[in-house]
């Protein structure tokens, strides 16, 4: 897939996947680091014991916010498209987003992004993708979003 694309170039890849990330395993001690910068200290994030005998989960689970805040380190490892004469991309919100399944600790997930939609802002590009984060040997999803970002030229 081309990196650096015009605008009618980009448009041409809506409807298609333009990346896929490597499998990356979620661990007790990102979900505890997350626990310490949102405040969100819910048993069934950071207490093994008692999430194991409490939920359905067998076990601790990650936020459904730090599967979110991964897309950020995610995309950085695909080459998906990017508007030609674009100095930076900024996150520029998020339109829709479902967390399907829950991330239990230990498990390796990755994400595919789709192009939605890429069109003119001023003498920016809006660029949109659905991006779903899969979790390892399971059918459902956790994540699906619909991403904005903003390719500031």
């Amino acid at each position: 897939m081309p990196n650096f694309v015009t605008l009618e170039d980009a448009q041409a890849y809506v409807g298609q996947e333009v990346g896929s990330t490597q499998w990356f395993e979620v661990t007790q001690e990102r979900i505890n680091q997350f626990a310490e910068a949102t405040g969100d200290f819910q048993f069934i994030h950071i207490d093994p014991e008692r999430a194991k005998a409490e939920t359905p989960f067998g076990g601790t689970i990650a936020h459904g916010f730090l599967t979110l805040s991964l897309l950020s380190m995610l995309s950085s490892q695909t080459d998906t498209i990017k508007i030609k004469g674009s100095v930076v991309s900024i996150n520029y919100g998020l339109d829709k987003v479902r967390f399907m399944s829950p991330v239990k600790v230990g498990k390796r997930i990755r994400a595919r992004f789709e192009l939605m939609s890429a069109v003119q802002k001023g003498s920016n590009v809006l660029l949109k993708h659905k991006a779903t984060v899969e979790i390892e040997g399971e059918d459902k999803p956790a994540m699906i979003a619909e991403w904005l970002g903003m390719q500031v030229i």
